[in-house]
């Protein structure tokens, strides 16, 4: 179960079909967000049925692959943590945690912070001091600020906002669409459950919003509701 047993197995699994279409898919181009990265051509799917063949492999065997080139690959090694840190005891879960941490320059994607951002970084920070959050936001890598509030997904499921609204207000004005996306998306999921507590936060910083942030903030309100926001009108 080395790191070139692993990339051999998931390598006979490559589509070409699939890695032309996700090489377009996940800008990779000269100049966009992914730029460089490499594509096997492999769905979710048929990675999340690998992680069961391998997943007592060691950590150190983990994080080598999660240096792999191919996204495909990093993201196998992602799902693998996952999985070990959902069943792990508290000392593997801090070795998880802090491997995560360690290799964010491997984590460059916004499907690879997505995948794991909120089970680890979340589950590990659930009940503890969230000051390594507030320093991913203010992160110059994009990856390490979409980290910041991606993890706190897992807050608003036990109930704990803040974390969410702090990161938040750090972030809005952040330059790059990604992060719109992701803020608007977790303010969009604690109004879920504090609709609110939402509407507070709105009606003191939806000004500054870019309009993907905002829209994608208030895309459950009902239409004359998103369309006084969108038009300065609350």
């Amino acid at each position: 179960m080395s790191y070139q047993s692993i990339s051999e197995h998931l390598t006979k699994l490559a589509n070409p079909d699939i890695a032309a279409h996700s090489q377009r898919f996940f800008k990779t181009a000269k100049g966009e967000y992914g730029y460089g990265d490499k594509f096997l051509g492999i769905r979710v799917p048929v990675l999340r049925q690998q992680v069961k063949h391998f997943k007592k492999v060691p950590l150190k065997t983990a994080e080598q692959v999660l240096s792999s080139p191919y996204h495909e690959i990093r993201l196998f090694a992602l799902l693998l943590l996952v999985y070990r840190f959902k069943r792990a005891n508290e000392a593997e879960r801090e070795a998880i945690y802090q491997l995560y941490l360690s290799n964010t320059q491997h984590i460059n994607n916004w499907d690879l912070v997505d995948t794991s951002a909120h089970v680890i970084v979340g589950g590990y920070l659930l009940n503890r001091d969230k000051t390594p959050l507030t320093q991913l936001a203010h992160s110059q890598v994009l990856w390490e600020r979409r980290i910041a509030i991606i993890a706190t997904l897992h807050f608003i499921k036990y109930q704990q906002y803040q974390p969410t609204l702090a990161i938040a207000e750090i972030l809005l004005s952040d330059d790059h669409d990604l992060i719109h996306k992701a803020v608007g998306w977790m303010l969009r999921e604690l109004g879920k459950r504090d609709l609110p507590l939402e509407q507070k936060f709105l009606q003191q910083h939806y000004q500054k919003m870019s309009r993907t942030m905002l829209r994608y903030s208030i895309e459950k309100f009902p239409k004359e509701q998103r369309d006084k926001y969108l038009h300065g009108l609350v």
